[in-house]
């Protein structure tokens, strides 16, 4: 593509966007953006229902102080995350439908947010299992692998890919 000439209407930024004129591009943003929430949010819920059910469970009592406030955050992270991940289709069902962008925007935000959160929710619980199971030293490094990987695959290779297309 050429300097002078304008980007296709799927490639504009959402700040170039109008709510009446792109009316039809924000909708489709949107339900793409709820088609991809449907695909995290299992996940994420099964990983909830998880953490819900580990307290019931007979060993769950021998955790230290450490253990138990590393898996109630967690615990706590993995339902905020939920939180911010099922908002977007709050507010497709009960938000102004006339402020499709401002809607867009806050659902990437918090789908972010969510994903963040996850993120959290997965090493500060691997770390209390692995630390339970193996002890401090191998947790710690157990953890510090997987927030490399998720920094690697969720950061870094998002942002490198298709860095050198030539549009």
């Amino acid at each position: 593509m050429n300097s002078g000439d304008t980007a296709p209407r799927d490639d504009r930024d959402l700040s170039e966007l109008d709510d009446v004129k792109d009316r039809e591009e924000l909708r489709n943003r949107y339900q793409t953006l709820l088609q991809e929430l449907r695909v995290v949010l299992p996940g994420v819920q099964v990983l909830l229902a998880f953490l819900l059910t580990i307290p019931f469970s007979q060993r769950f009592g021998e955790l230290d102080d450490t253990g138990r406030n590393t898996f109630g955050f967690a615990m706590v992270t993995a339902m905020l995350s939920v939180v911010c991940l099922l908002t977007p289709t709050v507010f497709h069902r009960i938000g102004g439908r006339q402020e499709r962008k401002a809607r867009l925007a806050w659902g990437i935000r918090l789908t972010m947010v969510g994903l963040l959160l996850l993120a959290m929710s997965l090493v500060s619980g691997l770390w209390c299992v692995a630390r339970f199971v193996f002890g401090t030293t191998t947790a710690w490094w157990l953890a510090a692998i997987v927030a490399g990987n998720i920094v690697l695959l969720w950061l870094a290779l998002p942002s490198i890919v298709g860095r050198d297309r030539d549009d």
